[in-house]
């Protein structure tokens, strides 16, 4: 169902579009790129770049981690395409500190006290968030397939009866006493 009508006449200003796309490597990573571009509707002047047209980018922004199937970041690369300060770009090479963090618990805490404040980039930085669900709707949804396409052997048979997975009780969806976790995994359903 889509929103409802504001019932209010409403001009729009501002657009910002985030792609996140998540790709199998043949040596068995992960790479996962995001993309955020910023653009107004109207022409406006910037100290650093004089007029930016409507449509313009003001941030056009890259981002690629690489990870391991335990969602280790093993690679990262950021790049700044457009900016509204020249000096934006500068900050690139600092998200090499994410080389060594786990995506999981604790990831946003860690990505503030290796990044926050001057250390990073604002705009960046709010990209890892999308991107690191991402990484578990690519590395853990794809896996099976992805090792297929590429002609590896598949993952040896794991017992998971016993290991309650990650991603319950993380939304409402997979609540411990909804229907979803009492049809797929019964076995940590906590209903009546």
């Amino acid at each position: 169902m889509p929103l409802s009508d504001p019932g209010v006449r409403r001009q729009h200003y501002h657009t910002r579009a985030i792609e996140v796309k998540g790709f199998f490597r043949e040596d068995g990573l992960w790479d996962i790129e995001g993309h955020m571009r910023d653009t107004k509707t109207y022409t406006f002047n910037n100290h650093d770049r004089g007029d930016i047209h409507a449509g313009e980018p003001i941030h056009d922004m890259l981002l690629r981690i690489t990870i391991d199937d335990t969602m280790l970041i093993v690679g990262a690369e950021a790049s700044t395409e457009s900016s509204p300060y020249s000096i934006c770009g500068e900050i690139a090479p600092a998200y090499e500190k994410l080389i060594g963090l786990r995506i999981g618990a604790g990831f946003h805490r860690e990505v503030k006290k290796r990044l926050g404040r001057d250390a990073g980039c604002t705009h960046l930085t709010e990209l890892l968030y999308p991107m690191a669900t991402v990484c578990y709707q690519t590395a853990y949804a794809s896996r099976r397939k992805a090792r297929e396409d590429f002609g590896l052997p598949p993952d040896p048979p794991q017992d998971k009866t016993d290991r309650k997975p990650g991603h319950l009780d993380s939304c409402h969806a997979m609540r411990l006493d909804g229907p979803v976790v009492q049809k797929a995994w019964p076995q940590f359903y906590t209903g009546e």
